[in-house]
């Protein structure tokens, strides 16, 4: 499926603005008194990230053959 630049960088600019949520909420978890009561909030929101890191990655390279 192609994807114009213009929804292409529309998609990575939202996608790090949930990577910047996703990041600060991590911070917040690992400073509460036990985190290991939210290690499965943690591992999840850690896997989110990965993947949406892969997801700007991909983005960038298509974005790259485009010009």
């Amino acid at each position: 499926m192609e994807y114009s630049t213009l929804e292409l960088t529309e998609a990575k600019r939202q996608i790090d603005s949930i990577l910047h949520k996703l990041t600060e909420t991590v911070k917040t978890l690992e400073a509460k008194e036990e985190p290991a009561r939210y290690k499965s909030q943690l591992t999840l929101a850690k896997r989110r990230i990965q993947a949406l890191t892969i997801a700007v990655d991909l983005i960038e390279e298509q974005l790259a053959t485009d010009t």
